[in-house]
């Protein structure tokens, strides 16, 4: 029997798992860093609390499983977008990794993206401008925390950083470098014109490869550490967005993939680069004649973590002390709310947004609250909303690459019935949901198979999903949703001049001008 790791380095946790050949996990992990936001509008992490989670994870699933390392085929790579490390000469770390969720470029993205030049970025890159990408930070960085950069012989992402710790070779590729928002889609090559901008050049950043790129000879006492052999092969992978696509077999054009985890996404894939002519879609590499195209929200499970956290503490005690998922528990209350929440809404904006507003001032809020209102019709509002926000992504989505055909969902949302049923409700359409729901690692575990000859084409991942559960949506549920979803979307419209205002208020008033 042969195996082969996926790993998927998150925002909150990297998940490492063991496949078989077949596609079926043998053994998992997940590891969990912090978030540091230590002033209004950061969000960091520390890129070797990171390494430490990608290597504890690696050695767990090898000494759990018990496999011989001479059956372990290769290791395989997916990773969060959009992050952003400056190194030394040395290429040590001079900063944190700055995530996708900072809003510290703000000012600079607001200010790119009104000009002539940051349409012409967005046409070149297919990457919105918004403060999530390397291109606005290092303008942020250049601008107000010139020592940094200046000091920076380097630019590079969280999944660099460590394949350059393994090996000691600074690789970059396709997918994680066209979320930079500097590499052009059509020359495949860093875009000059971004380059200019953030006053970096090719030389500072690394070398680009392919997502089926494969390193050999990791350092020997790394291999010792994990369990493995010296000589096993690591794949370079992809980005999360397209990789979860490939992990739910959804690469066929017109198959949407729903994802929530920690932030959201809804995506499909085309054979060649697609652009908004609105600039509300990202455009990114998958493989070779595969480009997901779709809309990253910011606002999924973080915003359920916020309600399990800040509204529902007793209940997060209780579930602890009962050793139960608190997760679960606040779903089973919402679920015994009627369908809409008694016509109460929530935009879920708590840490901006990008698509499809694409507004890092946007804030969170409920309407519709009466004294007949409980905290069990806000948890389910939340749930709802969130897929609202979905929702309009898919609008503007079918704007460019044509109505749906069918829907697949993954990420930690699927393990939620009620979460599942209000997707099919909302959407109209089935909602198809892979048994495997963590659908990202197995995309990397995928595209790792197909880069090491163990299949012969990515459409062979619909063998490696394993068992599909359906939703269908109904229609006494979402003849409530056609009436709340407009209202959503005018209410948003509505209250988008006034995002700046409260920002500002906010920026000002936590003393972070």
């Amino acid at each position: 029997m042969k195996y082969i790791i996926g790993v998927d380095i998150g925002t909150t946790s990297t998940k490492t798992i063991l496949f078989d050949k077949d596609g079926k996990v043998v053994e998992s992990s997940n590891d969990d860093y912090p978030l540091y936001q230590d002033s209004y509008g950061m969000a960091e992490e520390d890129p070797d609390e990171i390494f430490s989670a990608v290597m504890s994870g690696m050695s767990k699933v090898i000494r759990k499983s018990k496999i011989n390392n001479e059956d372990l085929s290769g290791v395989s790579f997916s990773c969060a977008m959009h992050s952003l490390i400056l190194l030394d000469k040395d290429f040590k770390p001079i900063t944190r990794a700055i995530t996708w969720a900072d809003n510290r470029a703000s000012k600079y993205a607001k200010e790119i993206k009104e000009s002539d030049l940051g349409k012409k970025l967005y046409e070149n890159t297919g990457t919105p401008i918004h403060p999530m990408t390397p291109l606005s930070k290092i303008v942020w960085l250049k601008n107000e925390k010139n020592d940094l950069y200046q000091q920076a012989n380097w630019f590079v992402g969280i999944k660099e950083y460590i394949f350059y710790k393994l090996f000691g070779e600074l690789k970059e590729d396709y997918s994680i470098a066209n979320a930079t928002g500097m590499f052009n889609i059509f020359n495949m090559d860093w875009d000059s014109q971004a380059l200019k901008l953030t006053g970096i050049s090719k030389s500072q950043l690394p070398e680009l490869v392919d997502t089926t790129y494969q390193f050999h000879g990791i350092d020997t006492s790394y291999a010792k550490v994990i369990g493995i052999k010296e000589n096993t092969p690591f794949v370079i992978g992809s980005s999360d967005g397209p990789l979860a696509n490939l992990g739910v077999n959804a690469i066929d054009e017109g198959v949407l993939a729903v994802t929530i985890g920690t932030s959201g996404a809804v995506r499909v894939v085309t054979n060649k680069p697609t652009i908004d002519p609105k600039g509300r879609v990202f455009c990114y590499y998958l493989a070779k004649n595969k480009w997901v195209v779709g809309g990253p929200v910011n606002n999924g499970g973080i915003v359920f973590k916020w309600v399990r956290d800040q509204l529902c503490a007793p209940e997060k005690t209780i579930a602890e002390q009962m050793k139960i998922n608190a997760y679960s528990v606040l779903s089973g209350i919402a679920s015994r709310v009627p369908v809409g929440a008694k016509g109460l809404i929530f935009h879920p904006y708590l840490g901006g947004e990008r698509a499809p507003i694409w507004d890092s001032d946007a804030r969170g809020s409920f309407f519709g609250l009466t004294r007949n209102h409980t905290r069990a019709d806000m948890i389910r509002a939340v749930l709802e909303g969130i897929i609202y926000n979905l929702y309009t992504v898919s609008l503007a989505l079918e704007e460019v690459v044509g109505k749906p055909k069918a829907i697949q969902a993954t990420g930690g949302f699927a393990k939620s019935a009620l979460w599942r049923q209000i997707l099919s409700d909302v959407f109209e359409q089935e909602v198809s949901i892979p048994e495997n729901v963590q659908g990202t690692a197995l995309g990397a575990a995928t595209i790792g198979m197909y880069s090491l000859g163990m299949i012969d084409n990515l459409e062979q991942v619909k063998s490696l999903v394993g068992k599909v559960k359906s939703y269908e949506p109904n229609p006494q549920n979402y003849h409530v949703y056609r009436e709340l979803v407009p209202i959503y979307i005018r209410l948003n419209r509505l209250l988008k001049p006034e995002y700046c205002n409260i920002a500002k208020f906010q920026r000002t008033h936590n003393n972070d001008e």
